[in-house]
């Protein structure tokens, strides 16, 4: 699942925490799993991208998403989650479309799923 966020450019960077035990209900049962926890560095704009390829790559019936909004970050980490999620441009002959257009970093929002 991370090598397909990084792969797509949906998220900069994915964070893997080992090891969480959940304790959860679940179909009329009390249930107590070992599982993963990943925190998915991206930004705003790309959760529904997310969110697809979790669901489509995950095996689990009902995939924990969401997203938390970051209030603040450092500039620089912010303008690198933006260019890593950035998709590359289609060359084009004429200047005018040879403008840059830049994401704004202050929505970038770790995912845990």
């Amino acid at each position: 699942m991370a090598h397909a966020l990084i792969r797509n450019r949906q998220a900069a960077c994915v964070n893997i925490i080992p090891n969480v035990h959940s304790i959860y209900r679940w179909k009329g049962r009390v249930c107590s799993d070992g599982e993963m926890l990943l925190i998915i560095k991206t930004i705003a704009s790309e959760f529904e991208g997310v969110k697809e390829t979790i669901q489509k790559v995950n095996t689990y019936e009902l995939p924990e998403v969401l997203a938390y909004r970051v209030d603040h970050a450092s500039s620089p980490f912010g303008d690198w989650i933006a260019r890593m999620t950035e998709r590359p441009k289609r060359r084009t002959t004429t200047t005018a479309s040879r403008s840059k257009s830049r994401r704004t970093p202050a929505a970038t929002a770790p995912i845990a799923g």
